[in-house]
């Protein structure tokens, strides 16, 4: 019997639906590349928009202030409420603040701060360009000479890697005087005696590194809310799956970067 040639048999359909999955992924992975080479390129090249990124530094701060303060002093006040008890066990409430602020500023705070950032202001932003995609005003402004990506992009990207660290810090102090008064209430502990056993622990590494997260998550919120505004399709469905797209995101690459940056602070320890 002769034999039968199997080499211009067509591949399995199953096969062929991973080639496409996983060339669209690489390819996913070419325009993020792109476009955040796109924004370092084009950051630092006039004209600068400085009243734009003052706008969008309010729109990002003072909008979210309030709900960065109510959300820091709450978690501030769980905290210590949920650690008393185990510290009350073996007889260490005395080290309640320290444990406290070790807690809020090497994790807490800047962590609480994006992930509020990301479900707030990434999602304003992904919907706010992706309504601009699919109306059509991002290719007018292009038609019309300006540079969107520069306005739209650079300028909000900016203002979120500048706020989203000052809000951290914010948020920071605001959950120790949560912590504080809670510990006043329950031991009658002194706002001068709190401040100096909260900070005794803590180390110049601890400041830059929380300061570095609340810089990385920034940038990481603003960029990721941009792309997916930006680069958003299909009416109207496109500006809902932009807007989801840069919360999910955003938080998902939040807890990737606090794993990493909390394993490289360790080295320099």
């Amino acid at each position: 019997m002769d034999s039968v040639d199997t080499s211009l048999k067509p591949a399995p359909k199953r096969f062929t639906k991973t080639r496409g999955k996983l060339a669209e992924f690489f390819l996913m992975l070419h325009r993020i590349y792109a476009f955040i080479l796109r924004f370092f390129k084009e950051v630092f090249l006039p004209p600068y928009e400085f009243k734009e990124i003052v706008k969008q530094c309010y729109e990002t701060g003072v909008k979210s202030f309030t709900l960065i303060t109510l959300t820091g002093f709450i978690v501030g006040v769980i905290f210590t409420k949920q650690s008393r008890p185990s510290l009350t066990n073996f007889g260490a409430e005395s080290w309640l603040p320290s444990l406290v602020s070790i807690a809020i500023m090497k994790a807490l705070a800047p962590l609480v701060t994006a992930l509020i950032a990301a479900g707030k202001v990434g999602s304003s932003i992904g919907a706010e360009l992706g309504s601009m995609r699919v109306t059509e005003q991002i290719d007018a402004m292009e038609v019309s000479g300006t540079k969107p990506f520069k306005f739209l992009v650079c300028t909000r990207v900016i203002a979120t890697t500048i706020t989203i660290p000052l809000l951290a810090t914010y948020t920071a102090f605001i959950a120790l005087l949560g912590g504080y008064l809670n510990v006043s209430q329950n031991e009658g502990t002194s706002y001068a005696i709190f401040m100096e056993q909260a900070f005794e622990p803590l180390t110049f590494i601890d400041f830059w590194a929380s300061l570095i997260k609340a810089l990385v998550f920034g940038f990481t919120i603003g960029i990721v809310g941009c792309y997916q505004g930006y680069n958003s399709t299909k009416g109207t469905e496109g500006v809902g799956k932009a807007a989801n797209g840069a919360v999910v995101t955003a938080m998902f690459l939040v807890f990737i970067e606090e794993v990493l940056i909390v394993q490289m602070a360790g080295w320099f320890r």
